[in-house]
């Protein structure tokens, strides 16, 4: 059975308040009962009964005759922002869900330049920062995938979810639309890929990201949503990495199934009749499939949301490379002189991995 999850229950809406946003402006004299009675009917109007939507738009019926109209996007795709606008525009919905958790929701609220220049920047801060929030090893991947995001965003001249910032813009000009985020926090994903790779697949995935060349083009990222081409493309990375598509992939796509379900609740009116909800969500094309095919399946979240703890094996792996960088670091402080030495030992990053190298409790 699904179970409740905080997650999904996180609106950021940028229409908390259906009073603001792009939305006709409200006749003085109005009491808020009729106003928000005008803005019902105003949202009424506006949403259209058979919409002609574009192709990457999936729709699914829930049992209560709710409607979810599924976006598939590509994620520095042009076309998939206009896609996005053009579904909320037509269906008005009463909920927006995105493929994103809380730890990745700054990118909704920065502007294009802010995000090109976060996406190229990947300093001693964020390898930190990723360590110390998802631990040494799923940390480093964090990085190495961002690195992935950076070449790119170095490629397009185009930085990663404008779909999702779309999708935040339009939602805030429907009346009474809730913004929901509707993806698996992203270091239970990390550390659960990270536990199911063998130290070999580790090895290996690492050497490939890092030495990641490839150009890219915008035709390229076109092609990612097409849904044959993408399977296709999906089915030799499974051959190559079959646990990494599990974590990554299959598992996101029961969790975004159940998120996205819960979503699609009957919705109270301003007479206070319920209603079937229609609800929007926009997730990347390889979920698509996932998603059609959990729809009418009864779901477990908690196995897919723990964090088994590491191995006595990988715990010594990690203490013998964080080892291996303190005693690099310790030979540097002596060639440098005690006072340089004894500055570099006061910084946070060189703090941060002197706490890690506490073993793990019993």
């Amino acid at each position: 059975m699904d179970q409740d999850n905080n997650a999904e229950d996180e609106s950021v809406g940028p229409s908390e308040d259906p009073l603001q946003g792009d939305l006709p402006c409200i006749p003085p004299g109005l009491s808020d009962g009729e106003a928000m009675e005008m803005l019902w009917q105003l949202r009424a109007q506006r949403r259209q009964t058979s919409p002609d939507l574009p192709e990457t738009v999936t729709c699914l019926t829930a049992p209560d005759g709710s409607l979810l109209y599924l976006v598939g996007t590509a994620h520095f795709s042009d076309s998939s922002k206009k896609d996005v606008a053009t579904t909320i525009q037509a269906v008005q919905p009463d909920v927006v869900v995105v493929e994103l958790c809380q730890y990745r929701v700054s990118m909704l609220r920065m502007d294009e330049n802010t995000l090109l220049k976060e996406a190229k920047d990947i300093n001693l801060d964020k390898v930190q920062q990723a360590i110390k929030q998802n631990g040494l090893m799923s940390g480093l991947m964090q990085i190495l995938l961002l690195k992935v995001s950076a070449h790119i965003t170095e490629q397009l001249g185009m930085a990663p979810g404008g779909e999702f910032r779309e999708a935040f813009k339009e939602a805030g000009r429907v009346p009474f639309c809730k913004f929901q985020l509707g993806d698996r926090p992203i270091p239970v994903t990390f550390k659960r890929a990270i536990a199911a790779l063998s130290l070999w697949q580790k090895a290996r995935l690492a050497w490939g990201l890092c030495f990641l060349s490839d150009p890219i083009s915008k035709e390229d990222v076109e092609k990612c949503k097409q849904k044959d081409l993408l399977e296709q493309t999906m089915s030799e990375m499974i051959g190559e990495f079959p646990a990494l598509h599990q974590t990554i992939v299959a598992e996101r796509d029961i969790y975004l199934t159940h998120t996205l379900r819960q979503a699609t609740r009957r919705v109270e009116s301003p007479t206070n009749a319920d209603m079937p909800a229609v609800v929007v969500g926009v997730v990347g094309m390889g979920h698509v499939p996932g998603i059609e095919r959990n729809w009418d399946k009864e779901l477990n979240i908690s196995e897919i949301m723990s964090v088994a703890p590491p191995s006595r094996f990988s715990w010594v792996l990690c203490t013998v490379i964080k080892g291996v960088m303190m005693g690099m670091l310790g030979y540097a402080c002596y060639r440098a002189g005690g006072g340089l030495g004894r500055a570099l030992l006061s910084l946070p990053a060189v703090q941060s991995l002197l706490e890690t190298l506490r073993p793990p409790p019993a």
